[in-house]
């Protein structure tokens, strides 16, 4: 029977976990000689690499002095807490990760609390301790003092701490004594992170992850908790209510550096995938055959906003994507809830539209941006908050944000998180920067990121975490300036876009194809306008001196997904498709706008 250590990475958001991991598989010579490996290998899919985030969490194993570690790779924002939760059932204790200038984040006390509660052993590891202004023994403190106001136990509280860094490759118990090797780190896990209990009995497997291999179908994976599991061994799948199934195990894998490898047997303590099980979810429980026992069920925070997700009714629906009819939405929608535990679909009225809700912009934009590489066209509305009535008031989630900017720049980030209703809590300098902290509606933070961003020159860094639901904080300014709304159908024209560039910014350049209804551009006031910038230069054979001037257009200004979302109001929606990405009003008439117009000022 070989030793076992199961750890999961978990920090706040760019702290460094997946270059650690890239940095313990190469020191424990996973790779061969000469291999190409690239940077951050486990983030593995195209929407991680360009936003340089972990989405998704992912398990591997390391042999070290003859004793297996499986390692779980975790996100660190705020939006993916769902992953982080049901992940941390399979491990036994926790690395967590601070960078040496920022020091805890606030997702460092999300995920931390998280680990605490289900009483896992912490090795703190302070990195990037090569950065300027670094403060490593500071952030240290902070540590400490995070764990005690989290009601650590003793064991928890006298954590060990190695310093060091992964982009570097070197860990160190003391910060100014930099190592080769980051083998220090490796040694603190064998010596603090208990080994994974072997628990005699009837089987008892928690399924916490799932992957999908077009030739098996869906693959079951988890951590044995009690007993052993065996290849063609007849089980019963305890559901998430308590039904039970009797289902069979055809095979049986283990997780081996960065694949799986086939087995006849796993015991209790380590982690496995299982082929054969079908209709499984997150959360249930392969038993016994004879005498199932279930597992705890896992408890997920719940969603804080909703977005309406519906089928594309543009004018251009269907010129671009595969998927484009009600059914296969609904397919989509619901095959992402099997895996993406802090999604919710409920059906609406229309056979046509569903709520999505989830966690955060971020969560929704990827679903979206997911779909739309696959071939999608959908319309999504504007991301709404969910209200609760708690003893008989009106609550809304509350968020912590914490910005970070340089101090001349501080008082205008104040301003504009007040505007939003934000309280400011504290301010106290951090290095060269300003640290600001503040309570603000979650309503507050949709479309604040891009205002900070430019009122700062790009120099604020924001975080923010879900606190608790708080009475009503009333009605917060949406968008101050109105659109600019096509008139007609057919291509932009540079001429019409040039004699109309004092009305507002354009989003699109000349040349594009629009409809009747598209939002074209932001208005200067507060209304919004019809325009037609499909319209071309009446041409006559007459040649007028000083009439033919040339066109001078200031460049569109373009959106991404997540800005779009920010920026749309009630009355719009967002084209998504494979190659687009547009903004539209709901009525694409204008008589129709009118005639609706109450409908939306009333929400």
């Amino acid at each position: 029977m070989q030793k076992i250590r199961n750890i999961a990475i978990i920090a706040h958001v760019d702290h460094g976990k997946t270059t650690l991991v890239d940095k313990i598989l190469h020191s424990c010579a996973i790779f061969r000689e000469g291999q190409e490996t690239g940077e951050l290998i486990l983030d593995n899919n195209d929407l991680e690499r360009e936003r340089g985030i972990t989405i998704v969490s992912k398990n591997v194993s390391v042999m070290y002095k003859d004793v297996k570690i499986n390692i779980i790779d975790t996100p660190g924002h705020a939006d993916f807490g769902g992953e982080v939760e049901r992940v941390l059932k399979m491990a036994d204790g926790v690395l967590l990760l601070c960078d040496a200038f920022e020091g805890a984040m606030p997702q460092t006390r999300f995920v931390t609390q998280k680990a605490l509660a289900l009483g896992l052993k912490p090795i703190v590891v302070v990195n990037k301790v090569d950065k300027e202004n670094c403060r490593p023994e500071e952030v240290y403190e902070q540590i400490f003092e995070l764990f005690f106001n989290l009601e650590a136990t003793e064991d928890q509280l006298d954590f060990p701490v190695i310093y060091g860094s992964s982009k570097q490759g070197w860990m160190s118990t003391d910060w100014k004594q930099p190592t080769e090797d980051i083998f220090p780190l490796m040694d603190a896990i064998l010596e603090n992170i208990p080994p994974a209990p072997i628990e005699e009995g009837t089987l008892q497997m928690q399924i916490t992850s799932l992957d999908y291999s077009s030739f098996v179908g869906r693959i079951a994976i988890g951590r044995v908790a009690r007993g052993t599991i065996k290849e063609n061994m007849p089980v019963s799948l305890v559901k998430r209510d308590g039904t039970i199934q009797k289902s069979r195990i055809k095979e049986l894998y283990t997780f081996e550096g960065l694949g799986k490898v086939k087995t006849t047997s796993v015991s209790s303590g380590d982690i496995c995938a299982v082929v054969g099980i079908d209709g499984f979810d997150i959360g249930d429980t392969i038993a016994d055959f004879e005498k199932p026992e279930q597992l705890e069920v896992i408890h997920i925070d719940e969603p804080t906003m909703n977005m309406l997700f519906t089928i594309n009714t543009s004018p251009f629906f269907g010129k671009e994507g595969k998927f484009v009819t009600s059914r296969h939405l609904r397919d989509r929608l619901y095959k992402e809830m099997e895996k993406n535990l802090a999604l919710k679909v409920v059906e609406t009225e229309s056979p046509d539209s569903y709520l999505v809700y989830g966690r955060g912009i971020l969560h929704l934009s990827v679903l979206i941006e997911t779909m739309r590489r696959e071939g999608y066209e959908l319309q999504v509305g504007q991301p709404q908050v969910i209200i609760k009535e708690i003893d008989g008031v009106k609550c809304e989630p509350v968020e912590t944000l914490i910005v970070d900017v340089p101090g001349e720049v501080a008082g205008k980030v104040i301003e504009l998180v007040t505007q939003r209703k934000g309280d400011l809590l504290v301010m106290e300098p951090k290095g060269d920067l300003q640290h600001l902290e503040f309570d603000i509606p979650a309503r507050g933070i949709i479309g604040l990121r891009n205002n900070v961003l430019t009122a700062t020159g790009g120099e604020a860094i924001m975080a923010h975490r879900f606190k608790a639901y708080e009475p009503w904080k009333g009605v917060i300014p949406g968008r101050l300036n109105g659109v600019l709304v096509s008139m007609d159908t057919g291509k932009t024209t540079a001429f019409a876009i040039d004699k109309l560039q004092d009305r507002g910014r354009f989003h699109i350049d000349p040349g594009t194809d629009v409809y009747e209804g598209q939002v074209l551009g932001e208005h200067i006031r507060d209304n919004d306008l019809v325009i037609n910038l499909t319209k071309g230069k009446q041409l006559t054979n007459m040649r007028a001196s000083g009439s033919d001037t040339n066109v001078r257009i200031a460049p569109a200004i373009k959106f991404s997904l997540e800005e779009s979302m920010e920026y749309i109001q009630a009355d719009e929606y967002i084209e998504v498709t494979p190659q687009s990405i547009r903004m539209r009003k709901i009525f694409l008439n204008e008589n129709e706008r009118r005639i609706n117009a109450k409908k939306f000022t009333a929400q």
